[in-house]
């Protein structure tokens, strides 16, 4: 059973930067498809970024692309979330999760395991 806990949300000022955490326990990091998603109120929850096992190949979804970096650490088996530029409409609950191998990284229903959230509120 992986257990994921995110961390890094906080209120920000338009323009500024956090970076997320995901720390995984009972299993590796880079064993899994690791996703990065949210969920504004009001809406549904949507992908954001997601990093393969193999290669580490990265994808975003376009509103986050050239301002969000996902990456991995191995050793200590982190997904970060480096996000810069922030807009008020990246204020959302996030939440990190891992998926096997053969999902869809976008498909949030293929991911079996999910973190509790973090929340990021960007304020104008």
């Amino acid at each position: 059973q992986v257990q994921l806990v995110e961390s890094g949300g906080g209120l920000v000022q338009a323009g500024g930067s956090l970076r997320l955490s995901c720390a995984a326990s009972g299993g590796t990091v880079s064993s899994y498809i690791m996703g990065w998603f949210r969920q504004a109120p009001g809406k549904e929850r949507e992908f954001v970024a997601a990093i393969l096992r193999s290669m580490g190949i990265t994808y975003y979804t376009d509103s986050v692309k050239g301002r969000f970096t996902i990456s991995r650490d191995n050793l200590e088996n982190t997904v970060y979330l480096q996000m810069n530029s922030l807009k008020p409409e990246d204020t959302a609950l996030y939440y990190c999760a891992a998926a096997p191998g053969s999902t869809y990284y976008r498909d949030q229903h293929g991911y079996r395991y999910w973190g509790q959230g973090t929340q990021v509120t960007v304020s104008s």
